[in-house]
Formats: structure tokens, C-alpha cells, sequence
């Protein structure tokens, strides 16, 4: 019996040996897998914090992206004007989620698919805001375009105006009666009330105006007012208390003496009877006017 106790406790120093080797190795697995866990959790964070930042950035970008489609000024409806304020609220508000501390893989998913939601939306509203700019540049074009029509149109239409105009005074002046010879002749009325021709102004009663008119084929035939202006020697306008205006010329004029004579194109002779006294010595002018325009003149002179 003694002889195999040598033996046993050189056994139980085995085990003992054997069951710290069990523990150190158990300790050292607990360090190791202590320590991976804890570097996936650092890692975690990191990439939490990493993708946080990420997404701030594209908030970033998204809010910029907005405001530069806004920088047009383009003027909105009511409808983009509320996706706008939407827009700006949503990126508001996951600015709000993204500022808190560490997101849980939940929270962080959740942004994710907020902010690629947003920028769907961005895009979308990015496009309108284009195709609204493009209208509006095709209504200016278009506005453009009628302005320049109506600018053509208002510039032909005064054309043909001022040509019809210029057309209707050329025909109202084609239309004018001219003189086709004019002479005049001075007259003494005697007692017997024969009228004989004077050559002396103190013994001058009345003149006679004698002119035929000149052929025209678009005058139009019937009576015609004529207008006698007399000039006297020394430059004034003969007047009587019955002396009247007309128009002539595009001017207001004041007449001698006013008669009508009936045209018919058949080159008649017309005498126009005018009595005045006392007349001066010299050069007197006669102007005839008819249907706004000067018929012609003539002149005679009493010594």
C-alpha cells in the first residue's frame, strides 16, 4: 500500500495542472471574444456616425439643390409653393433625427429610406420647376411674338391709312375744278344802267371775272361753290360786312365774295358779277377757290 502513494499524487498534481491550463484558456476565449465584440461595437458606432454624417450631406445637397431652382424666381402655384414648404419641413425635420446622439440600426434605416424618399421627391420637384420655367418662356415668347404681330399689324394698318388718306386727297384734288383761262374787266354802270368798260379806278363800279374750266373727267358734275379773294393794290384782303371763311388748301381763309356755278364738262364759260366802290389805283389780284383747293388766278390793273 505504500508503495503506490508516490504514484497517486504525482497524478493529482497532473489534474491540477491540467484544470488551471482548462481555466487560463477559458479566461483568454473571454478576453478575446470581450475584446472582438467590443471592436464591433466601435465599429458599429463608427459606421453609425460615418452614415450619419453621410446623410447630413445629402441633406446638405438636397436643401441646396431646392434653393438654387429657387433662385429663378420663378412665380410658383399654389400647389409647388406647398410641395416647397413640405419639402423644407421634411429636410427640417430629419435634421432634427440625424442631430440626436447614436441612432439605433432602426432609426438609421429609417432615415435612410426618409432621405432617399426626399430625394425622389426633390428630383421630381426639381423637374416641375423646369417644365414651369419652360412655359413661362414659352408664353414670353409667344407674348413676344403677338406683341411684334400687333406691332406689324398696328404699323400696316397705319400705312394703309396714311395711303388711303393720301390716296382720297390725290382723288378730292383730282377731283378739284381748275381754271382754264381767266381774265378780268372793269365797269362803269351808267344811268341807263348799260355797264361800259373803265380803265380808271375812280370811275370803276364793278368788276366782271370771266374763266372757263379745265376739262376733268372724275370732277363731279352739278354745283360746285367757288371762292373769289380779292387782293387790293397795296396788299389787304377786300372784305365786306357779308364776307365769310372757308377752308382751302388745309387753311382757314376769309373770302371777297361767294357764288356757286354748275359744272357739266362741256367747257362753258362762267362770269362772276362783283360790285365795289371806290376802288384805288393799281394792280388788283383775283384767287378763285373751289371744293378745297385754289382754282387759279388772275389779275387786272386801273389806272
Amino acid at each position: 500500500m505504500m508503495e503506490n502513494q508516490p504514484g497517486q499524487s504525482q497524478k493529482k498534481n497532473s489534474n491540477v495542472i491540467y484544470f488551471l491550463i482548462a481555466v487560463v484558456v477559458a479566461l483568454l476565449g473571454t478576453d478575446v471574444y470581450l475584446y472582438m465584440q467590443k471592436n464591433k461595437s466601435d465599429t458599429k458606432i463608427v459606421y453609425q456616425n460615418d452614415e450619419k454624417t453621410r446623410l447630413q450631406t445629402e441633406l446638405d445637397s438636397l436643401e441646396a439643390q431646392i434653393e438654387q431652382v429657387n433662385i429663378g424666381r420663378t412665380k410658383m402655384s399654389a400647389e409647388m409653393q406647398a410641395k416647397n414648404d413640405s419639402l423644407r419641413a421634411t429636410i427640417k425635420v430629419l435634421r432634427k433625427k440625424l442631430a440626436k446622439g447614436q441612432l439605433t440600426a432602426a432609426e438609421l434605416g429609417k432615415a435612410q429610406e426618409d432621405i432617399k424618399q426626399l430625394r425622389y421627391f426633390v428630383t421630381k420637384y426639381t423637374a416641375d420647376i423646369e417644365e414651369l420655367k419652360k412655359q413661362n418662356t414659352n408664353l414670353t415668347v409667344e407674348r413676344d411674338t403677338l406683341k411684334t404681330n400687333l406691332a406689324n399689324v398696328s404699323t400696316k394698318a397705319a400705312t394703309l391709312e396714311k395711303q388711303n388718306q393720301e390716296l382720297d386727297t390725290k382723288v378730292k384734288e383730282a377731283s378739284a375744278l381748275k381754271v382754264g383761262v381767266a381774265s378780268v374787266v372793269a365797269y362803269k354802270v351808267k344811268n341807263s344802267g348799260k355797264e361800259v368798260e373803265e380803265k380808271k379806278a375812280k370811275n370803276t363800279q364793278k368788276i366782271k371775272i370771266n374763266f372757263t374750266v379745265a376739262s376733268n373727267t372724275v370732277a363731279e358734275k352739278g354745283l360746285h361753290d367757288v371762292y373769289a379773294r380779292i387782293i387790293d393794290p397795296t396788299g389787304n384782303l377786300i372784305t365786306l360786312a357779308d364776307s365769310g371763311t372757308f377752308n382751302a388748301d388745309n387753311q382757314d381763309l376769309q373770302y371777297t365774295y361767294k357764288t356757286a356755278i354748275d359744272f357739266k364738262d362741256d367747257g362753258s364759260g362762267y362770269t362772276i358779277d362783283w360790285a365795289y366802290s371806290p376802288f384805288q389805283k393799281g394792280t388788283y389780284t383775283v384767287i378763285l377757290y373751289a371744293d378745297g383747293y385754289t382754282m387759279g388766278k388772275t389779275s387786272f390793273f386801273l389806272k
